[in-house]
């Protein structure tokens, strides 16, 4: 698993790349933005790697001198600096899955029961976009299907940053709220269920065999409030790829030949899943039980608002900040999931 930042082995892959990256025939290859992707990840690495070191020698120096109280609070600036950088360094060991850097796709999908599971999933996209916000990743909504009266049916963005992937993937599967319905007169306690799935972004040059025969195209309008940066002209396209009855969408672009594009992309990483099998999430194979349709054995995580708590089950984590969660503060649920699996990989097990 290596349990430490290996500088010198990322420093020698960094030169590598770089002679990849400068040779003729670079810009031909197929996988060309997977490698400036993963170059760009290393570089970052090093530097933050090669910026705390600087910071402890510089500490080191400053403790032997007689320091101002002014002095004192700089260097203390600059201890909770490093304490930060040795964490996100934490977790750049910990994610090292062979997808762990690459960007990635997070579909949301309603559950059974109509305007209460809309709503849900609503609050659930608007969670992770503020956990993107927070956390400095970029963001483009793919697709967004709106609900009759509230929320949305469903929802696919694309998130771009470093390791969005590796802090991603554990998201995948059902999430279960537990609230009193502000839909119900008698103020009666609901639960209601919605699904996720995240993909990585992976190289969409690499030939997959998809028939033209084999799809069916639609262009629609996309319906619903609008806002939340998302096109509502008429140039919106759904791919259905009947064979496997995958179904792709996209509503980002103005022209309906770029949105066509664009959902080929996605249909590429929807019919590609046989390389999602190498990943340690299994994405592939389990793609359709975790999605599934919101039923309640298949969840891995219950926010439940009567107790303001947030209880993650498949580590027997709870933390009571659920205000703080739904408001983007993932961080510490998903640190404790990434920290526990790896104690399981360790033990020859996994949480997926």
């Amino acid at each position: 698993m290596g349990g430490h930042f290996d500088y010198e082995g990322k420093i020698k892959e960094i030169n590598t790349l770089n002679k990849e990256v400068n040779s003729e025939d670079f810009w031909n290859r197929s996988d060309s933005n997977q490698i400036l992707s993963l170059l760009s990840s290393l570089k970052n690495s090093v530097k933050l790697y090669e910026n705390t070191r600087d910071l402890l020698i510089d500490i080191s120096e400053f403790l032997k001198m007689d320091l101002s109280s002014d002095e004192i609070i700089l260097v203390n600036d600059d201890i909770n600096k490093v304490k930060e950088n040795i964490e996100k360094l934490r977790m750049d060991v910990l994610l090292n899955g062979e997808f762990d850097k690459n960007n990635a796709y997070i579909e949301i999908h309603s559950g059974a029961g109509g305007t209460e599971s809309n709503d849900w999933a609503n609050m659930i996209l608007r969670m992770y976009l503020r956990y993107f916000e927070k956390k400095g990743y970029k963001y483009t909504i793919i697709s967004l299907s709106y609900g009759e009266e509230v929320g949305i049916k469903g929802a696919t963005i694309n998130v771009k940053g470093i390791n969005a992937f590796g802090y991603l993937k554990g998201e995948t599967g059902v999430h279960r709220l537990v609230r009193i319905s502000p839909f119900d007169s008698n103020k009666r306690r609901h639960t209601s269920f919605a699904s996720v799935l995240v993909t990585p972004e992976i190289d969409t040059k690499v030939e997959v065999n998809i028939k033209e025969e084999d799809l069916k195209i639609d262009v629609f309008r996309s319906s619903g409030a609008g806002g939340q940066s998302v096109n509502t002209t008429d140039s919106a396209v759904r791919i259905t790829h009947v064979p496997t009855g995958a179904v792709v969408t996209c509503q980002t672009e103005r022209s309906q030949l770029r949105n066509k594009e664009r959902a080929m992309q996605l249909l590429k990483i929807k019919i590609n899943d046989e390389l999602m099998h190498k990943q340690e999430s299994a994405i592939g194979a389990e793609r359709k039980s975790k999605i599934g349709t919101g039923d309640r054995s298949e969840k891995i995580r219950t926010y439940n608002y009567p107790q303001n708590r947030v209880t993650d089950h498949r580590i027997n984590f709870s933390t009571m900040t659920l205000d703080r969660v739904m408001d983007g503060e993932l961080e510490p649920v998903i640190e404790a999931l990434i920290t526990e699996d790896l104690k399981l990989k360790l033990a020859g097990m996994s949480l997926e």
